[in-house]
């Protein structure tokens, strides 16, 4: 009888040993179970956000076309949004991007972008009861001085802030940075009252005042010699592509060249897309 559990101990130990094994297999040898791993970060609507529990939205549509031009299964994972850049770039979980990411010179000696495809200005968000000082129809970085600003952490907005308090106009004001798990807790940071303001992507901030009455949201410039001057905090999007997955970027940009084409109406597939899921649609 012994003999027999030591025998059962020893078959279970080793089938569990195997799996262990296979498990780390995949890890270091980048078996994903799909031919491509596109990471993401959910929610950032219009471009990627849960619906009945799938995720929705225009990077899913781009992602989709691609899989479909290049017969090929691309799975989409959700991650934490300052993880995507590293995990392409090292291409052993991740072959691509797509999370509304923008085109910045530390990203892209990590990985190649794809064509721009959409162009975004960043907004401030603010309660209806604590609105920062205006300059006509928008909101300037000097504005934000002295107060406590959030963002999601590794967003654009997020390095655009950070910029400015180390080297830009807020350096010595005494404004305070704050990293926030995403767009939308940013704006509940703000009814809570931890932060004042948030600064986010044009359409997460549209997306989220519609949703709660008690935000508005303004576009942030940076100041001109006069008002007229004043120049909008702008970023271009693009998907992410590992720098030895050559043919992936070649479908992504091609796909994307099709769907950027405009049609009679002068509106391009992306800009249907945006209104599609911003629910916007004619």
């Amino acid at each position: 009888m012994v003999k027999v559990k030591r025998l059962v101990f020893l078959i279970i130990f080793l089938l569990v040993t195997v799996g262990m094994g296979v498990s780390v297999w995949w890890s270091i040898d980048g078996e994903k179970g799909a031919d491509f791993v596109v990471e993401t970060n959910v929610p950032f609507a219009p471009f990627e956000f849960y619906e009945n529990r799938q995720i929705v939205g225009v990077d899913v549509e781009i992602v989709n076309r691609v899989a479909a031009k290049m017969n090929k299964t691309i799975r989409i994972e959700n991650v934490e949004f300052d993880v995507i850049i590293d995990n392409v770039e090292a291409g052993r979980i991740a072959d691509a991007g797509a999370a509304g990411l923008t085109i910045t010179p530390a990203r892209a000696e990590k990985v190649n972008f794809t064509i721009p495809y959409y162009t975004s200005v960043q907004y401030v968000i603010f309660a209806k009861d604590n609105q920062p000082s205006l300059r006509d129809d928008h909101i300037v970085w000097e504005a934000l001085a002295g107060h406590k600003l959030g963002s999601q952490i590794g967003s654009t907005g997020y390095l655009f802030i950070d910029d400015e308090i180390e080297n830009g106009v807020l350096a010595g004001t005494g404004t305070t940075l704050k990293g926030i798990d995403s767009h939308q807790l940013a704006a509940d940071a703000i009814l809570a009252h931890i932060i004042d303001y948030a600064v986010a992507d044009e359409l997460a901030a549209k997306f989220i005042v519609e949703k709660n009455p008690g935000l508005l949201a303004l576009p942030l410039y940076y100041s001109g010699a006069t008002r007229e001057e004043d120049y909008p905090v702008e970023e271009s999007y693009a998907i992410a592509v590992n720098k030895e997955r050559g043919v992936l970027l070649e479908a992504f940009n091609e796909v994307l060249a099709e769907m950027l084409t405009e049609d009679a109406e002068g509106m391009t597939e992306i800009d249907r897309l945006v209104l599609k899921y911003m629910g916007l649609e004619k």
